[in-house]
């Protein structure tokens, strides 16, 4: 942890903690790179937890919330570090059923399946296709959105919108950048399509997330004893920006190249640098989330 920061620079959640009531914290690149947890962040929300604090992973992926904990325990994430879980998918599955039993294109991997379980409608392909449900890229270990560019004009000549049911652009495996369902529909509106996202930064996910948050505390949660928590500035810090809530900007997530994290530790100096060129300006940054 960079030491003797001052400003929007955040030594440790313990020197604000006292300021809020619930942790919206993002999962991946917060609590965990994909392949293992990050300690600190875990020791961080347990303490939160705690003090009386309540924690909401609000996360972007593309499957419902019942089955994160399972790939959460899978990676040393204990149950007692967190309250609730919210997620992409649960706020898309609510989309996709409001379309009844029209039959939908699937361009995702066979893990999002639980995205569509129980719900109605059919997968087919993008000649019968009613809509398309995006969770991610089928191989994302493979491709690239440019894989997808024939897919997506053939879409848009059908006039199909798009539930993309994961926001984000690229993640970060272990060292490895992966794209994400954010990068698809992001390709489908540059060539004209319409496409409805579930996640963040959003604000359905916002709203669930909060009345998550009021029905564990019994009570109501004022927005600014709220901190939202994440790694990037185009979903977790304009989503929490557009809510109403404090942001923490996590600096050696997705952005940790641009903040120079990737050789080194986090400087006021870079700090300052990389948020003076951001149009969207959080409550405080750390290297990683500390207590």
């Amino acid at each position: 942890m960079a030491a003797g920061m001052t400003g929007s620079i955040w030594t440790g959640l313990k020197t604000q903690a006292d300021r809020y009531d619930v942790l919206f914290c993002d999962v991946w690149g917060v609590v965990h790179n994909g392949a293992a947890a990050y300690p600190g962040a875990l020791d961080a929300m347990r303490r939160f937890r705690d003090k009386g604090g309540t924690v909401v992973l609000v996360s972007n992926a593309p499957r419902p919330g019942s089955t994160i904990p399972v790939q959460l325990r899978s990676l040393l994430v204990p149950d007692e570090a967190w309250d609730a879980i919210v997620t992409s998918g649960d706020v898309s599955r609510r989309m996709i059923e409001a379309r009844g039993a029209q039959t939908y294109l699937h361009i995702g991997p066979e893990r999002d399946k639980p995205l569509l379980e129980g719900l109605p409608g059919r997968e087919g392909d993008i000649e019968d296709a009613d809509y398309i449900v995006c969770s991610g890229l089928y191989d994302d270990t493979t491709e690239t959105p440019d894989d997808y560019a024939e897919l997506l004009a053939r879409a848009k000549a059908r006039g199909l919108e798009m539930i993309c049911a994961n926001p984000d652009i690229i993640v970060h495996r272990g060292g490895e950048t992966i794209f994400c369902g954010g990068a698809i529909g992001e390709a489908y509106l540059a060539v004209g399509g319409k496409v409805e996202f579930g996640g963040k930064p959003h604000r359905p996910i916002y709203v669930e997330a909060h009345a998550t948050a009021e029905r564990l505390r019994g009570a109501a949660v004022p927005k600014d004893r709220i901190l939202a928590v994440g790694d990037a500035f185009r979903t977790d810090v304009a989503g929490a920006v557009a809510f109403g809530t404090p942001a923490l900007l996590i600096a050696g997530g997705i952005h940790a190249e641009e903040f120079g994290m990737v050789d080194g530790e986090l400087t006021a100096e870079r700090a300052a640098k990389v948020l003076a060129g951001s149009a969207m300006q959080p409550t405080g940054v750390m290297d990683v989330l500390a207590w």
